[in-house]
C-alpha cells in the first residue's frame, strides 16, 4: 500500500479553509481511489467544490494535497496545521529541501 507524508483538511462544516488539518501519513490504495488517514476510509470523488475526498462512513469531505515546502497549504490565508507525531521527522526533512517519501521520483 503506497504511504506519503500528505496535507489533509477538513472542509465540512467550515469556512472556506478554515476546517482543521493536519500533516500526516496517509494510507492509499493501489489505485490511489482510497486513502486511510486518522482510522478514516477516504474515496476520492469528482464533482465537489472544495474537495477531494469524501469519508465512506459520515460524507464528510476533505481535502488531500502534498504539503507545500512554503507552508501555504491552504489556498485562502493561514491556517493553523497540526503535525502528527509519527510525520514530523520527515516533514521537516522536506521542508529542508528533502523529497517527500514515496515522492523521490516526482
Amino acid at each position: 500500500m503506497p504511504r506519503r507524508v500528505m496535507f489533509v483538511q477538513v472542509k465540512t462544516g467550515h469556512d472556506t479553509d478554515r476546517g482543521p488539518s493536519w500533516i500526516g501519513w496517509v494510507d492509499f490504495s493501489r489505485t490511489w481511489s482510497t486513502a486511510y488517514f486518522q482510522g478514516r476510509t477516504l474515496r476520492r470523488a469528482g464533482g465537489m467544490r472544495d474537495a477531494n475526498f469524501h469519508d465512506a462512513g459520515t460524507g464528510e469531505e476533505f481535502w488531500l494535497s502534498g504539503p507545500e515546502r512554503d507552508r501555504t497549504d491552504t489556498r485562502y490565508g493561514p491556517a493553523r496545521t497540526g503535525i502528527e507525531a509519527d510525520a514530523v521527522e520527515a516533514y521537516r526533512a522536506f521542508l529542508a529541501g528533502a523529497p517527500l517519501p514515496g515522492r523521490e521520483n516526482g
